[in-house]
């Protein structure tokens, strides 16, 4: 019986460990012209559920988002609570509701970060080990 709950116990650090991780693998990026240079992950929700264009700072913000991937996906459940199907089925109801556009989005990592280095306002993700020249990183609290 003990052994069995060191065997769970030691599972779940294991678990949370690679959740960890994996949030850390991924760069929430920016174009320059925006002015924080930190975003709550509720606020990062709240803009890339189309809740909001601006950040506290008052810095108006246009989300992109990646076509797929794996940082896509880690991404989602880590700030978004959603699968990717969720996602597109929610973006979907505020289009067809009148209450949102749907947010740029792109095939790539690459093309995610060029397209923030150049749209004022941008804001996306990315892997943590991607380039993404002419932005910057923004820390999630």
């Amino acid at each position: 019986m003990k052994r069995t709950k060191i065997l769970f116990v030691a599972a779940a650090v294991v678990l949370f460990a690679a959740l960890a991780v994996q949030a850390a693998e991924i760069k929430v990026i920016a174009n320059p012209s925006v002015g924080a240079s930190s975003v709550s992950a509720e606020e990062l929700k709240r803009v890339f559920l189309l809740e909001k264009n601006a950040l506290d700072d008052g810095s108006r913000v246009e989300p992109v988002v990646a076509k797929g991937g794996s940082t896509h996906e880690a991404f989602l459940r880590e700030y978004l609570s959603k699968t990717d199907s969720a996602l597109q089925t929610y973006y979907r109801s505020l289009v067809f509701t009148g209450k949102a556009s749907m947010p740029k989005t792109l095939g790539s990592e690459a093309e995610v970060a060029a397209f923030v280095a150049k749209t004022k306002g941008a804001i996306g993700y990315v892997g943590a080990g991607t380039a993404a020249p002419g932005t910057k990183t923004l820390e999630v609290k």
